[in-house]
């Protein structure tokens, strides 16, 4: 997935584990940019008494870099508080739940959200409640109402959301982890089966999001308005991470008591990066690590083990890309530094020579009238990896990046491979409704636990 159980580490410890981010200039506001940050992978909608919420002992970031050196100069800081009304019932709900402040909603979840620039943090708003998870439509008959309530005003005209909702990412797992068994192409596996179609591992399942939408212009380094695509001024890099204090004492009682400073546990800017690129080793200490420090990793991403691994499973079908012994100096671009001008024509997200994973967003860009779920490679500047779009396909984006399709752009006289333009796992976006809806927070509600049918 994206980053879901990307390291050993924070795969047991799901409440604090991202799982995507997403940064866009909004369709229906262009003026404004909405990022989400999702959280615990794999929701199951049915899985109660005890259903999944945000950690009320996880601090939650998303952070903005708009200088390119790697670091925050902007994060949003995201604290959640879990009220128990009635500590004498097992059930999450006593009746149906028809507002946000139903006495029947036995356990809702408040958060604030803090914004800190330049050293000096300010809470924007505090108290503000999520909706309840979905369970079914005899506890929750208008799911869409809740959720529509439980989009909250910010100060400045932007708009904030957390809470349940349909996992957005889709990618045929079964077949990425089964030694590359891309399944519109396993007839020319190294262990071949006939050609079949691609498969969403994560359809019927639901995920925790944290909505952004706030002014572009806030988020420049001088406040202006982010008009010129080939300004510096125009581009942000944006990553979301989860904190846990230092110190954890578990009681004889049963409770648990934490104290001294945060200490970072997962984080994502691009993504796939983790889960695919960085190896087994390094993957808790790249979670702990701030964008600033990626040049560690660098070697990865030049020499990424999934490119060597492609020749060998799918053999005579990438010759060239198997004799690519460079560093990936175009993968180095696109991931850790941006696309500087002149590489794209009339396009870059470069942020500058500090190596650093980073959700790149050229803000000047604007949205497209006819999104290409390929983003940048399918001709669409507003899709990844300028930011990510919900629907953009980062997984066939990134396999044939990989497979060389974005070498010629720092090396003119390769001649990618030809399944290289044509590779992917075969996998696509929730079915309903399509497209993704169109005003914030943009994701579908989350699928209710009673409806939700286990796999064939």
């Amino acid at each position: 997935m994206s980053s879901h159980r990307e390291a050993p580490g924070i795969s047991q410890d799901p409440v604090a584990d991202n799982t995507d981010l997403y940064a866009f200039v909004s369709p229906d506001r262009p003026n404004y940019v909405t990022i989400i940050a999702n959280y615990i992978p794999l929701e199951y909608p049915p899985g109660g008494p005890n259903f999944f919420e945000f950690g009320d002992d996880v601090r939650y970031d998303i952070h903005i870099d708009n200088n390119g050196d790697g670091r925050a100069d902007i994060t949003y800081q995201f604290r959640f508080t879990t009220k128990v009304r009635n500590g004498e019932t097992f059930l999450y709900n006593t009746g149906q739940i028809t507002s946000l402040d139903s006495p029947n909603w036995n356990r809702p979840q408040f958060y604030s959200v803090t914004k800190v620039k330049g050293g000096s943090s300010e809470v924007l708003k505090n108290g503000l409640t999520c909706p309840p998870v979905n369970i079914g439509p005899r506890s929750i008959p208008n799911y869409g109402s809740l959720a529509g309530a439980a989009v909250h005003a910010l100060p400045g005209g932007g708009s904030v959301f957390a809470g349940q909702r349909q996992e957005a990412f889709f990618v045929d797992l079964g077949s990425v982890f089964d030694l590359l068994d891309l399944r519109p192409f396993q007839n020319l596996h190294l262990i071949p089966s006939p050609a079949a179609p691609g498969v969403n591992s994560l359809s019927g399942f639901n995920v925790h999001s944290i909505a952004l939408q706030v002014p572009a212009k806030s988020l420049t380094r001088d406040g202006s308005s982010p008009t010129d695509v080939s300004s510096p001024k125009s581009v942000v890099g944006i990553w979301a991470t989860a904190s846990r204090r230092t110190a954890v004492m578990r009681e004889a009682d049963g409770s648990v008591a934490e104290s001294g400073p945060w200490r970072q546990v997962s984080r994502l800017g691009n993504p796939l990066i983790n889960e695919a690129v960085i190896p087994m080793g390094d993957k808790d200490r790249w979670n702990a690590v701030g964008p600033d420090k990626d040049s560690q990793f660098a070697k990865y991403y030049e020499h990424p083990e999934v490119a060597k691994l492609m020749p060998v499973i799918y053999p005579g079908v990438f010759p060239n890309l198997a004799g690519l012994t460079a560093a990936r100096a175009d993968l180095v671009a696109i991931l850790l530094t941006g696309i500087p001008d002149g590489i794209v024509p009339g396009f870059q997200n470069y942020t500058g020579a500090v190596q650093a994973d980073m959700l790149r967003l050229n803000m000047a860009v604007p949205p497209a009238s006819s999104p290409n779920t390929l983003g940048l490679i399918g001709g669409d500047a507003a899709g990844f990896p300028n930011g990510r779009r919900l629907a953009d396909d980062v997984v066939t984006v990134e396999l044939r990046a990989i497979a060389g399709v974005t070498y010629p752009l720092v090396q003119p006289a390769y001649t990618p491979d030809g399944a290289a333009s044509l590779v992917e796992d075969g996998s696509s976006g929730p079915e309903t409704p399509t497209p993704y809806p169109g005003s914030f927070p943009y994701m579908n509600n989350p699928l209710d636990g009673y409806s939700v049918q286990p796999p064939a």
